[in-house]
C-alpha cells in the first residue's frame, strides 16, 4: 500500500475518533460551538465575528478535492477590530495525487483573549486557487454571533459569489438579509432525494416549500408584496450539497443596498448588523510618530452604511493609564450611506515612550453592535522619512502606515505632475490641487470653471482621466466631459480657473481620450496633442480583442484663441488603450512634430507574435501625416492590455516599448531624432522571460530610461506555494542595455494583484511612483473603505527609493 494512503487512513481514523469528542455537548466542560463544524464551504473569503470579552476559539477545517494536482495550502489569518494580526496559521496540502478525489479532513485551531468587544475577522485564502474550487473549508467557533462572507478572487465579468456547499448529508440553513426588491433564489446540485427545500421569514413562518426537480434544481421568486421584517430569512436545505444563488446576497443589481457583500450565516441567532454598519470606523488603526510632548491631531471616518440616519456614540478607551487624548465630538448623527469625520487630539508622552488608545463607536439604534479603532503614538522619527529597504513587503492588514508611520499631508488620490516652476499638481475628487508656498490649494472644480455666454453649461463638465499637462507659457491642461461630450480644459492662472474647448463629436459614444504629458524632455509650446480611441467592434470569441478608430487632434492657438481642429485618422484597427495602470504615453512631441504610438488588432487566423505596434509622425507646419513605422510586437496578439508607450530623450530620439501581457516588453529607438519615418533599431526584449504588464515609462535628465511595471514571480517568498504579482522597476542608462529588474513592492497575498501604478518625473529629474495595491480577493478588498494609494520617490535616478515626503519645488 502506498505510504501516503497509510498516512491518510491513519489520519482519518484518528480524526474519526477525535472529532466527535472535540464537539461533544458537555456543557460543564466546553462552551457551545457555532458554525458549520465541518469542511463544506466552497470558495474562499472568511468570517466576521462580533466577539465579547473572554477567550475566542476557532477551529478551521479543510478538505482537498485533488482535481488539479497543484498544492492547495490554506492560509487563515485572525485579526482584531483594529485589524492588527493576532494569529496566522496554515493547513498544508494533503499530499494526495492528482485525480485521487476527496482527501482527508485537516484542521487547526486559532485562539485569542478578547479584552474588549468588537468585530474580529478570519481571512481564508488558498494557494493557486483564488476561486476556492479545489478544496472546501469550514469552521467552528465559540463566538455565537458571526457572518460568513463568501468572497473569491475577481473575475472579468459580473460579480457573483454563489454559496457552494459540498459536505455531509446533514441539513443546513442559509440565513440572510432579504433585499427590498423582488428576490429570486436558484439552487442547483441538490441530490434528487432532497425532495424539497423550505424558505422561512424572520419570524420563523414558512414562506414557501420549494420542490427539487429531477435535475437537482430548485427555484423560487419572492415578490415585493411579501413583508421584509428586518430579520434574517432562513433557507433550509436537507443536505450540505448544493450551489445557492440569492438576489441581493450572491448577485446584485445597481440599486441593491449592499452590493458585492455576500454575507450570510448558518444560524439565525448568529446574525448581527454588519452590513448596516460596515466600515463604521476607519482607519482601523493609525500609527503616528511625534516628538516628546508634541501636540497633534488625527482624523477617523465614521460611516453609516445603512439607508437610514444613525446616531453614533464615540468614546476613547485606554488599555492602561489614561494619557492626554480627547475627541472632537462624542456623538454624531450621520445620514444613510454618508460619512463624517471625528478628530482625536493628543499630546505625545514626554518620556519618549509610546501610548495607545482605542476609539470606540457604537450605534445608538443598535447598542449590541460595537467596535473600535486603535491610535498608537510613537516617539521619534517615522521610518517613512528614511530610504526604504527594498522590496517593501506589504503584509496582510499592515501597509505603509502600520509599518512605517506613513501619514502624508499631500493628496493621494492620483499621481503628481509638475509645472515649469516644478510645483506639483494632482487630480482630486474636488478638482485640481497644487502645492504653492508650502500649502496645498484644492480648488473645487465647479468654482474653477469659467462661465461664458457662448457656452453657459461649462460647469457641467467634470474632470476625466488623471493626467495634467503644462505648456511653456504656464498654461495648465486637463480633459473634461459632460455627458457624451469631451473637452480640453485650459487654465491661464495656474489651475485656479479653466476654460473649456469641446472636441469634435463622434456618433460612437464608446471612446477614450489621452493627451501628451511631460515624460522628461517634451516641453509643450502650446496645447497638448490629443488622441481619441473610438470603439467600433469587439470579439465575443476573443475577450481582449477590440477594434478602435484612432484619431489625432492637434489644438493650436491662433490670434489668441485656442481651437481644437478636426480629427486626423491614424488607424481603424487600433486595439485600444489600457490606462488604469502604468499610464503609458500615447503621444510625444517636439516643435512642429507630433509622434503617436499605438498597437493594432489582427485577424484571429493571422499568425503574429503579438500586437503589431506602430509609430507615426504628424507635421503641424505642413499638416501632413507620415507613413506608420512598425517598431515591434507585444505578445500575445489581440490583447488590449498591450498598450505601448513612447518618450524622447534630450536629443530628440524616440524611445518606445511595445506593451505585453505577462511577456517581456519589446524596446526600440528611432535612428534619427524627432522622426518616426527614418528607421528604428530592431526590437529587443528588456529582459529574458520577464512576465511584464502595464508600462510606466519616463526619460531622465541624463537620458536614462526609467520603467515601472507589474512583474510576476513564481514559487518565491513570501508566497512560496504559489505565484504573486510585484511592482517592479528597471532602467536603461544611455548606450547601455536594460538593467536587471528591481522589485519595489511585494503584495500581502499570493495570486493576482494589480497596483494601478503611475510613474511621473519632475523638472529636476526626480521619479515619483504612485501606486494603489489591489488584491484579487474580495474579502480583503471589501474590508477596506476607500483607497490605499501611496507615493514613493527617488531623487537619485532610481537607486534609492523612499516614501515621498519632500515635494517642495
Amino acid at each position: 500500500m502506498p505510504r501516503y494512503l497509510v498516512r491518510s487512513i491513519a489520519f482519518c481514523v484518528a480524526l474519526a475518533v477525535a472529532w466527535p469528542m472535540a464537539f461533544a455537548s458537555d456543557a460543564s466542560s466546553q462552551p457551545a460551538m457555532h458554525g458549520p463544524a465541518e469542511p463544506c464551504l466552497g470558495g474562499v473569503g472568511g468570517v466576521y465575528l462580533l466577539a465579547e470579552p473572554g477567550e475566542l476559539t476557532i477551529e478551521v477545517f479543510k478538505r482537498d478535492r485533488n482535481r488539479r494536482g497543484s498544492p492547495a495550502v490554506l492560509r487563515a489569518i485572525l485579526v482584531g477590530p483594529d485589524r492588527r494580526v493576532i494569529q496566522e496559521v496554515t493547513i498544508p496540502d494533503d499530499g494526495q495525487t492528482r485525480g485521487s478525489g476527496w482527501g482527508p479532513v485537516q484542521q487547526t485551531r486559532i485562539s485569542t483573549q478578547v479584552d474588549r468587544p468588537g468585530v474580529y475577522a478570519l481571512n481564508i485564502t488558498v494557494s493557486q486557487d483564488r476561486y476556492g474550487d479545489e478544496m472546501v473549508w469550514g469552521f467552528a467557533t465559540n463566538c455565537p454571533r458571526y457572518l460568513i462572507e463568501t468572497s473569491r478572487g475577481h473575475k472579468d465579468e459580473r460579480h457573483q459569489e454563489p454559496i457552494v456547499l459540498a459536505g455531509s448529508d446533514q441539513p443546513v440553513d442559509v440565513c440572510f438579509v432579504p433585499r427590498r426588491g423582488p428576490l429570486t433564489i436558484d439552487v442547483v446540485g441538490l441530490p434528487v432525494s432532497a425532495g424539497k427545500i423550505e424558505l422561512f421569514n424572520g419570524l420563523g413562518e414558512s414562506l414557501a416549500e420549494i420542490p427539487v426537480g429531477a435535475d437537482g434544481t430548485a427555484a423560487h421568486t419572492v415578490g415585493v408584496e411579501v413583508p421584509r421584517d428586518g430579520q434574517p430569512w432562513r433557507l433550509s436545505l436537507p443536505v450540505r450539497q448544493a450551489t445557492v444563488q440569492i438576489d441581493g446576497v450572491t448577485r446584485w443589481d445597481s440599486d441593491d443596498l449592499y452590493p458585492d457583500l455576500s454575507c450570510w450565516t448558518t444560524e439565525p441567532s448568529a446574525h448581527f448588523p454588519l452590513l448596516e454598519y460596515r466600515w463604521l470606523l476607519t482607519p482601523y488603526s493609525r500609527t503616528v510618530y511625534a516628538s516628546p510632548g508634541e501636540s497633534g491631531e488625527t482624523a477617523f471616518r465614521v460611516h453609516n452604511n445603512s439607508s437610514r440616519t444613525s446616531t453614533i456614540q464615540l468614546a476613547l478607551e485606554f488599555p492602561g493609564q489614561p494619557w492626554p487624548a480627547e475627541l472632537s465630538v462624542e456623538r454624531m448623527v450621520v445620514k444613510g450611506k454618508q460619512s463624517a469625520e471625528v478628530t482625536v487630539r493628543y499630546a505625545a508622552p514626554g518620556d519618549g515612550g509610546s501610548r495607545t488608545c482605542h476609539l470606540r463607536a457604537t450605534p445608538v439604534e443598535a447598542t449590541d453592535f460595537t467596535t473600535y479603532s486603535t491610535l498608537e503614538i510613537r516617539a521619534g522619527e517615522a521610518p517613512a522619512l528614511k530610504p526604504l529597504t527594498l522590496p517593501l513587503t506589504l503584509k496582510p492588514y499592515q501597509h505603509e502606515n502600520e509599518q512605517f508611520g506613513y501619514l502624508p499631508d499631500y493628496p493621494l488620490e492620483n499621481q503628481l505632475y509638475f509645472d515649469l516652476r516644478n510645483r506639483p499638481f494632482t487630480m482630486t475628487s474636488r478638482g485640481i490641487a497644487l502645492l504653492e508656498d508650502g500649502q496645498w490649494i484644492d480648488a473645487p472644480w465647479r468654482s474653477a470653471v469659467q462661465e461664458s455666454a457662448s457656452e453657459p453649461n461649462r460647469s457641467a463638465y467634470r474632470l476625466t482621466g488623471t493626467k495634467i499637462a503644462f505648456d511653456r507659457s504656464g498654461g495648465v491642461y486637463a480633459l473634461g466631459s459632460a455627458g457624451s461630450r469631451t473637452a480640453l480644459l485650459h487654465s491661464t492662472d495656474g489651475g485656479k480657473t479653466f476654460s473649456t474647448y469641446p472636441l469634435p463629436d463622434r456618433d460612437n459614444p464608446a471612446r477614450t481620450h489621452d493627451f501628451e504629458q511631460f515624460s522628461g524632455h517634451n516641453l509643450l509650446d502650446g496645447p497638448p496633442p490629443i488622441v481619441r480611441y473610438a470603439l467600433t467592434g469587439s470579439d465575443p470569441k476573443l475577450f481582449w480583442r477590440r477594434l478602435n478608430d484612432l484619431e489625432l487632434l492637434v489644438p493650436k492657438v491662433e490670434d489668441g484663441r485656442l481651437t481644437v481642429g478636426e480629427p486626423i485618422l491614424i488607424s481603424r484597427k487600433c486595439i485600444g488603450l489600457s490606462l488604469h495602470s502604468g499610464i503609458p504615453s500615447s503621444v510625444v512631441s517636439r516643435g512642429d512634430r507630433v509622434h503617436v504610438i499605438w498597437a493594432e488588432a489582427t485577424e484571429p487566423t493571422e499568425k503574429v507574435p503579438g500586437v503589431p505596434t506602430y509609430v507615426v509622425t504628424y507635421d503641424r507646419a505642413t499638416s501632413t501625416l507620415g507613413t506608420p513605422a512598425l517598431v515591434g510586437y507585444g505578445a500575445p496578439p489581440n490583447d488590449i492590455h498591450n498598450s505601448p508607450s513612447i518618450t524622447m530623450d534630450s536629443q530628440g530620439y524616440l524611445h518606445v516599448l511595445a506593451g505585453t501581457h505577462g511577456r517581456p516588453f519589446q524596446y526600440a529607438r528611432s535612428l534619427e531624432p524627432n522622426d518616426a519615418s527614418s528607421g528604428w533599431t530592431e526590437a529587443e526584449p528588456v529582459g529574458e522571460d520577464l512576465p511584464q504588464t502595464y508600462i510606466g515609462l519616463v526619460c531622465g535628465p541624463d537620458d536614462t530610461l526609467h520603467l515601472a511595471y507589474r512583474l510576476w514571480r513564481y514559487g518565491q517568498p513570501p508566497h512560496p506555494h504559489s505565484h504573486h504579482a510585484t511592482l517592479a522597476y528597471q532602467r536603461k542608462p544611455p548606450g547601455n542595455p536594460w538593467e536587471e529588474p528591481r522589485v519595489l513592492i511585494v503584495p500581502p497575498f499570493s495570486e493576482y494583484s494589480v497596483y494601478y501604478h503611475r510613474l511621473t518625473i519632475d523638472r529636476k529629474g526626480r521619479l515619483f511612483l504612485s501606486y494603489d495595491h489591489w488584491s484579487t480577493f474580495w474579502f480583503y478588498r471589501n474590508d477596506h473603505l476607500g483607497r490605499r494609494r501611496s507615493l514613493i520617490m527617488s531623487a537619485d535616478g532610481g537607486i534609492d527609493w523612499q516614501l515621498a515626503t519632500d515635494l517642495d519645488p
